[in-house]
């Protein structure tokens, strides 16, 4: 990532002809939010000036502590392609600061940044490489989104099967064109279904492309008359989206996880993350899976893990050992989706591993058959248990998950899970159109 000073972007801005600058941060959901300047004020903003009412936004502060300060993060900013060429429009992720100038603890970003600390003081750095699902659909006349595809795509499928084609090409050349590297992108499973892979990055940059490519997804998909969502199952009897994180460990340069010697190629570090993601999964799903739809994904059949167990061969359990042509070891986490706060997502998988790296938490031995085709008794005596069914399973163990809680910081759990168990709550009053159809004619 280039390094940037306020002397060069001011400098870029005006050899670019930049006369908007969108200031991007993320709320404790995931949502991207911006607060847009001209160019006349980005001096202002990058001695971070620019004040907004994070009592407007769920999980932030009270109105009594409203003013809340962006800071921009000067190595994030970045021209938007899509926009005009004349009078372009830049964007700057920001970090948000209380009125007392402190980084702000609710913040999501904070807390990624807590735990990169908290392993740099350990002599680690992570690198993540995730890979991206999402659906495109046709929209309707007035512009708004649908879930209906005329796309008979499916695995690794070209045009004309692959009527998102195009859309998906120039989503890959503006990510590139905005300094994110993209491994490869390819039609997914499903009949409208993609996929985007990124290559490794720090987990701060990693969680930055994310939300970015996103936004550029979507807006991407509307410039070729399509939605884009990332909906974790948008439609019933299809394989669902997620967002598949692969993990590397370096101290000094050296790959953490990797140990010739052992039947895997698996360090002892590598066997303990895994026994810290096992250990704390069910209340991590609270955070990778973070809607009541989530759960209608991580279900049998459709390729999303439901089974807590690890394996380097085959791909039904929670945690693969993939192959990567750089031949550098990662870990593979499957059950997170996009609908996920990536900063929150990346925060909690890597301090569970780490605690287990302290904890010396050694896992169950690999699971290499087909967990679907076992016994219940087989899976007992294999000690194999089952991720949350559902979003209100998912944050009852969050709450009892007193690790979890202290990364995230008690004062953001209690405003998360009121939100979550809300939703929860909400969603289980609701009348659907599969109980009527099932049981208003005969009942």
């Amino acid at each position: 990532m280039a390094k940037y000073t306020k002397e060069a972007i001011l400098q870029m801005a005006e050899e670019e002809d930049v006369e908007f600058i969108r200031l991007q941060f993320t709320d404790m959901f995931g949502t991207m939010k911006n607060m847009a300047i001209t160019a006349g004020q980005l001096e202002k903003a990058l001695n971070n000036q620019c004040v907004f009412d994070g009592s407007s936004f769920e999980g932030f502060v009270t109105i009594e502590e409203a003013d809340m300060f962006l800071h921009p993060d000067l190595d994030t900013f970045a021209i938007l392609p899509w926009r005009p060429q004349q009078g372009k429009v830049a964007r700057l992720i920001c970090d948000v600061y209380d009125r007392e100038g402190n980084l702000y603890a609710k913040s999501s970003r904070t807390i990624l940044q807590k735990v990169i600390s908290e392993a740099k003081a350990m002599g680690y750095e992570f690198e993540i490489s995730p890979e991206c699902e999402f659906f495109l659909f046709h929209t309707d006349e007035d512009g708004g989104a649908t879930s209906v595809t005329h796309d008979k795509g499916g695995y690794l499928d070209l045009g004309p099967l692959d009527l998102g084609e195009n859309a998906r090409r120039d989503m890959v050349l503006t990510l590139e064109e905005m300094g994110i590297d993209v491994e490869s992108s390819f039609h997914e499973v499903a009949a409208g279904q993609h996929e985007l892979d990124f290559c490794p990055a720090a987990a701060l940059r990693t969680a930055d492309q994310l939300m970015t490519a996103k936004f550029a997804i979507r807006t991407i998909a509307k410039r070729h008359g399509l939605h884009a969502t990332f909906m974790p199952k948008p439609k019933t009897g299809v394989h669902g989206s997620g967002l598949h994180l692969s993990f590397s460990l370096f101290q000094e340069g050296k790959d953490v996880f990797a140990d010739k010697s052992d039947e895997y190629g698996l360090s002892k570090e590598a066997y303990y993350f895994m026994g810290g993601l096992m250990k704390h999964i069910s209340g991590i799903a609270a955070i990778t899976n973070p809607l009541v739809n989530s759960y209608k994904r991580l279900t049998p059949g459709y390729g999303a893990p439901i089974y807590v167990a690890w394996s380097a061969k085959n791909r039904s359990p929670l945690i693969r050992i993939p192959l990567t042509g750089d031949g550098i070891m990662a870990i593979e986490l499957r059950c997170p989706d996009s609908a996920a706060n990536p900063y929150l997502a990346l925060a909690v998988c890597m301090a569970a591993g780490l605690d287990g790296i302290k904890q010396k938490i050694v896992p169950p031995s690999p699971v290499d058959r087909n967990i679907s085709d076992l016994t219940e008794e087989e899976r007992n005596a294999m000690q194999i248990t089952l991720l949350p069914g559902s979003l209100g399973e998912a944050v009852a163990e969050l709450k009892k998950d007193d690790f979890l809680c202290q990364v995230l910081g008690q004062e953001f759990v209690d405003g998360y899970i009121n939100a979550k168990e809300e939703e929860w709550h909400e969603y289980l009053r609701q009348v659907s159109d599969w109980e009527t159809e099932k049981y208003l004619y005969r009942i």
